[in-house]
């Protein structure tokens, strides 16, 4: 099985974090959420993944590394593909045409999910869905008594269902998906500007394709800073009972509020960290008390009272502030 990963975002809601990282390698809990993101899929499949393929930007040599390795720690192969064009979904997807075949898994890489299922691989299709509170701004699916989905709405303004699309989709045939990607592009069928999958999903259906829906227990954004830092909590929460906290790192007169994901070589003095904190490799926080917090790779706390925040990495701030939202090689004091 193969893994389609769509990725070329320029991820604007995310900034200032995204102008020095692509989105779906921000860590949540000590891991980037694109790995966050193939590992739960691995999780619910029960054929082994042999290939993940990424459609990026130009975002270098050095997030290429990493999405390579990020592919072989669950033993894929990586293979990349380039979006130079922000022409939708169905175009993002249609960039990895060589890898779509056989069986194939598209996620979006700006969503995290749990799930209790196990994919079933002998389904023509099965859409990921979440039950929300507020349908209208989602594209939700209609399913019949049979519990096959028969209408694919987008952003409904009356109630047709409230089972909302999130952004993962599996295809027993690659192939087919290929092609009707390729008619899309070949015959111009553009809404809004761009090429949507939904319009290839509804042409697949209206052909006999039978799509089932797989609802996940928990479908987390990180699509913002503060839905970013809900969805650490979240993560967090679900690895409560593994061990988060590096041998490596250090605290002294401190204390550690579990859950907290402590990285390598953390330095941790005369503070109190947590709940809901993860604080990445060889950064130093003193004289500080943090909740509900991001802190990336490489930086220095000191002096603050913070909570609900996101700090990016070689970060210097020192003073009396407690909510911040600050990318990467900041530096300022109060």
């Amino acid at each position: 099985m193969k893994i389609i990963v769509p990725m070329a975002g320029m991820g604007k809601r995310m900034r200032p974090h995204t102008l020095t990282v692509p989105k779906p390698l921000i860590p949540i809990a000590g891991k980037p959420i694109v790995q966050r993101l193939v590992e739960e899929i691995a999780k619910v499949s029960d054929e082994a993944i042999d290939e993940i393929a990424y459609i990026i930007g130009d975002f270098g040599k050095e997030v290429e590394e990493q999405l390579v390795v990020i592919a072989e720690q669950i033993g894929a192969k990586a293979s990349i593909y380039y979006q130079k064009e922000a022409l939708g979904t169905a175009h993002a997807i249609y960039c990895a045409a060589p890898s779509l075949s056989d069986k194939v898994v598209v996620a979006f890489a700006d969503t995290l999910f749990k799930a209790d299922f196990v994919l079933d691989a002998d389904a023509d299709s099965v859409i990921w869905v979440q039950q929300v509170e507020d349908p209208s701004a989602f594209g939700v699916v209609k399913i019949d008594d049979k519990n096959n989905i028969t209408d694919f709405v987008e952003k409904p303004k009356e109630f047709v269902s409230d089972l909302a699309i999130i952004g993962i989709y599996y295809f027993k045939d690659g192939d087919n998906l290929r092609d009707e990607l390729k008619y899309l592009m070949d015959n111009e069928v553009i809404v809004n500007g761009e090429y949507q999958l939904t319009d290839a999903l509804e042409n697949m259906k209206n052909k006999g394709l039978s799509f089932k829906p797989g609802q996940v227990i928990e479908w987390m954004d990180c699509g913002n800073k503060d839905a970013t830092v809900h969805t650490n909590q979240r993560i967090l929460e679900y690895h409560r009972e593994d061990e988060l906290v590096c041998s490596t790192s250090n605290a002294v007169n401190s204390i550690i509020i579990p859950p907290c994901y402590i990285g390598e070589n953390v330095k941790i003095e005369n503070s109190v960290i947590g709940p809901h904190v993860s604080v990445g490799a060889n950064t130093v926080v003193s004289n500080t008390l943090v909740r509900n917090s991001i802190i990336q790779r490489n930086s220095n706390l000191e002096n603050l009272n913070l909570e609900n925040s996101m700090i990016g990495n070689h970060v210097e701030i020192q003073g009396d502030v407690s909510e911040l939202n600050v990318g990467d090689f900041a530096s300022f004091s109060k």
